[in-house]
């Protein structure tokens, strides 16, 4: 169910030239589910990015919304603007700054889509939709260890304002597979030979990689059957050259 309401809602949001792509974008179908409507929103942000909220009915003749946003604007305190101005249609919402729901009147989507599209454009006039991740520089190959990464895990929580450190660095693509459809699970050696490491790539199945590969990555620890090993979450990937 998740995967045709994804699709269907990038089928929508690419129908919309790039460069009017609206500044908060919100989306709905009369045959979505509201249990999967968060996931959505999610998929659709990481591709886009910018804020997303996908509708779907929820049964009372309402619609259930859920919102997923990017650095920069705050969820919450944006529904909390379109609300306060009396004329969108919101019920009742809630959240906090990356995520948020709420409860919208059926019939004032169009009033909700446009009045969230201005606030944005009057809160956050200098909000960065470019997508580009913010690095906190190389790691030498002797931190790509498991009691690097159990630091980096025991330093958290992590969230909005206080971040988990992202990463980038060179690497060659030993060996790469499907997993899950549409996760990419990799073994990467440094690109000066060192040690290997696993990696795992969520929904960017497709992406090119061979040879030497530069990859945005958090340090994470991966438990299996008891056993502990330091792993990479990668964020994004871009070729470097072939290998040999």
């Amino acid at each position: 169910i998740e995967q045709d309401m994804r699709d269907q809602a990038y089928r929508i949001v690419e129908s919309i030239e790039l460069r009017r792509l609206p500044d908060c974008v919100c989306l709905f179908d009369p045959a979505w589910h509201q249990g999967v409507v968060g996931l959505v929103a999610g998929r659709v942000k990481e591709r886009f990015h910018r804020p997303v909220i996908a509708f779907a009915e929820d049964g009372d003749g309402n619609l259930k919304g859920s919102m997923r946003s990017v650095p920069g604007v705050h969820a919450r305190d944006l529904l909390e603007t379109v609300h306060s101005s009396g004329q969108s249609g919101v019920i009742k919402f809630g959240g906090h700054a990356m995520a948020a729901g709420l409860t919208l009147s059926k019939d004032a989507f169009d009033a909700f889509r446009d009045a969230s599209q201005k606030a944005v454009r009057r809160l956050y006039p200098d909000a960065d939709f470019s997508g580009a991740i913010l690095s906190d520089g190389t790691l030498p190959t002797t931190a790509l260890s498991l009691d690097f990464a159990r630091r980096l895990r025991d330093a958290g929580p992590w969230g909005a304002g206080f971040p988990e450190p992202c990463f980038h660095g060179d690497f060659k693509v030993v060996e790469r597979r499907t997993v899950g459809e549409r996760h990419l699970k990799m073994t990467l050696a440094s690109a000066d030979g060192g040690n290997r490491i696993d990696a795992i790539a969520f929904n960017q199945a497709e992406a090119t990689c061979r040879g030497i590969v530069r990859l945005a990555f958090r340090l994470d620890v991966n438990e299996f059957r008891g056993r502990e090993t330091p792993q990479l979450i990668v964020e994004q990937i871009a070729e470097r050259h072939a290998s040999g």
